[in-house]
């Protein structure tokens, strides 16, 4: 039976890439030091996006633009509707309203590609399937038991090599550490590669070091693929140090911008307090 492996990753805005699977395709962290442009060939736009569960009115007019290299994160308080919104944008639950994705260049609209990494995935500790095996479900319709080919070796060790996962291949997913099953996530999200990722708390229970190398991990390859990032976080001073615009959300959107101002306006002070103090050094690319 002929394996069916998806094609080679694409850029989704249409550029030329010498490196189809991304092995070498990682800047330097001086080429990934600085915040990266925003595009403005292409955007995708949520427009009067509104979720409504069991009678319950979650989110209501919601509304806003995400560019190509920035990331965008969404902070708010308890029961705000952060996951839902990204559960929304994702498609995977009911929303009324619009999400769009316009590429001017190519004259192209329609609904963006989309990766998602969801909060704290969580597997069966006592089922020692491997990050391989992981990569065979997603991708290859030949079962887990027969083993996997070359040809699917290789394609999950290039997803894996983009986010320095590589030697992570045939570790058992039940003994991986939180940073490093984040990077096996993030690798199969960005597989076919995607327009808008989408990040719920991916730093959650990490260590310091952990978070700093997944934001850098994060900084190369967003600078590299051109992709609007979207991502909710509880950490405020990680999130006001990274992030290009920080969205509050309560229900709807109360405040978008960059991070100082929205950290500063009343609906932020009402509803989290004073933000946490911002070191200086932010985008500072590399990973550990």
């Amino acid at each position: 039976m002929t394996e069916e492996l998806p094609g080679i990753p694409h850029d989704p805005h249409g550029h030329h890439h010498h490196d189809p699977l991304g092995l070498d395709a990682l800047p330097s962290p001086e080429s990934a030091a600085t915040a990266p442009e925003v595009c403005a060939a292409c955007c995708t736009r949520i427009e009067g996006l509104g979720v409504t569960i069991s009678g319950r009115r979650i989110l209501h007019d919601v509304d806003f633009e995400l560019h190509c290299g920035e990331l965008t994160v969404i902070v708010g308080p308890n029961g705000a509707g952060k996951t839902t919104l990204l559960r929304a944008v994702a498609g995977l639950i009911p929303y009324e309203g619009r999400v769009a994705f316009e590429d001017f260049g190519h004259g192209r609209t329609g609904r963006p590609t989309i990766g998602y990494v969801p909060q704290a995935p969580s597997f069966d500790r006592s089922t020692p399937a491997s990050v391989q095996d992981l990569f065979s479900a997603a991708f290859s319709a030949r079962p887990a038991f027969t083993g996997a080919s070359r040809r699917s070796k290789d394609f999950a060790a290039a997803c894996l090599a983009r986010t320095g996962a590589a030697h992570l291949l045939r570790r058992e997913i039940s003994r991986l550490s939180g940073g490093e099953l984040q990077r096996v996530m993030l690798a199969l999200a960005l597989e076919p590669a995607p327009n808008l990722l989408l990040l719920d708390e991916p730093v959650s229970g990490m260590d310091i070091r952990g978070r700093d190398a997944f934001y850098g991990l994060l900084e190369e390859l967003r600078c590299h693929l051109d992709l609007s990032v979207l991502m909710v976080s509880h950490d405020m001073a990680a999130a006001t140090e990274h992030a290009d615009r920080l969205i509050l959300l309560d229900g709807t959107v109360l405040a978008d911008g960059l991070p100082d101002e929205v950290a500063s306006s009343a609906a932020y002070l009402d509803r989290l307090g004073p933000a946490p103090h911002r070191h200086e050094h932010r985008h500072a690319g590399g990973v550990s």
